[in-house]
């Protein structure tokens, strides 16, 4: 063997060598990246199940279904019904007028817009997406109730009142019902942005064939881009209703924040809490162990939504993927 080939030799062995090592370092880095996220999840869960055994040790599920919110020492009585009602309610609402527009405003930008339109559009998105949420709650508060209150509530009030329970309460700007508007105009950046990308992955030899068969501009939308990007779709919406879900200063600020029985929503013009604004307003005036235990099972309970809320996520994503690939191979 000659002295070229075996220098060959080792120069290749040392290459495979530290490309060996390289890969075991990058394994380990990806590794340790997934370990510290199940690590954060399991000491938050870990946190807010132990500083929730109290409450639950005295009230039992049934903090759970209860309505009585009492933090008088010695007379504490305390549930979470109300604010889980008026968290779902919320997020609702804020849901159901976001994801349709949000939907329109990524078609339009993505399937309809020209670029010198569509860019600017595009960051002007994008940027709302960045606007803390204090500031929608700011001028939520100073501003958008007394228009939601004067144009929206006032009128439907007066017309349905008498006929329809839902509209039954006094508007007065600061309820659920102007929560869930706000919320909607929070998440619907958000939505729109994940939307509008998702909807750029898709091969324009999709739209071409659809033209080609003359389809409209919608029908093209609606058979050629939908169901190539449906479960982005529905992961998008979902990760809307996560972030309403959640959501605390902004609804601290206008939802009314009435407690006890008082805070079950007869109507969506009713004043209520969520979840997240009841731990945000009495944390720092938690009078006992006992008070600072059930706002922590608050948490515990939000927690618990929020991961409901994604694990149907992932579901649906899956179960439209499959379905989908069942309707391609027939």
């Amino acid at each position: 063997m000659t002295s070229n080939s075996k220098n060959h030799r080792n120069i290749s062995s040392l290459f495979v060598m530290r490309k060996k090592r390289g890969d075991r370092l990058f394994y380990g880095l990806v590794i340790g990246a997934a370990g510290y996220t199940l690590l954060m999840v399991a000491l938050v869960a870990f946190s807010v199940t132990r500083g929730s055994i109290d409450i639950f040790s005295a009230e039992g599920i049934g903090f759970v279904f209860q309505s009585n919110w009492n933090a008088v020492e010695g007379r504490e009585s305390f549930g979470a019904f109300p604010y889980i009602i008026g968290t779902l309610l919320s997020s609702a609402i804020a849901m159901a007028i976001g994801v349709p527009i949000s939907l329109a405003i990524a078609i339009f930008i993505s399937e309809i817009a020209p670029p010198r339109i569509g860019t600017p559009l595009s960051f002007i998105t994008e940027l709302l997406a960045a606007v803390p949420s204090i500031i929608y709650g700011l001028w939520a508060l100073f501003v958008f109730r007394f228009w939601v209150r004067d144009l929206i509530e006032k009128p439907l009030y007066d017309v349905f009142h008498g006929s329809i329970p839902f509209f039954a309460k006094t508007p007065f700007g600061l309820d659920i019902f102007t929560a869930g508007i706000v919320l909607a105009i929070m998440i619907i950046p958000i939505i729109s942005s994940i939307c509008r990308e998702v909807m750029r992955v898709v091969p324009d030899s999709q739209r071409e064939a659809a033209y080609s068969l003359g389809a409209t501009r919608w029908e093209t939308v609606r058979m050629a881009v939908f169901p190539y990007v449906k479960s982005g779709l529905v992961g998008a919406a979902m990760l809307g209703l996560g972030r309403a879900v959640g959501e605390t200063i902004l609804v601290t600020m206008v939802i009314g924040n009435v407690i006890g029985p008082g805070a079950i929503p007869t109507s969506i013009f009713s004043q209520g809490q969520t979840l997240a604004s009841l731990v945000a307003n009495e944390f720092n005036e938690a009078s006992s162990d006992l008070h600072l235990s059930a706002l922590i099972a608050l948490g515990a309970i939000l927690l618990v939504l929020t991961m409901g809320i994604n694990i149907v996520a992932r579901l649906l994503v899956k179960k439209k993927i499959k379905v989908s690939s069942g309707a391609k191979s027939q």
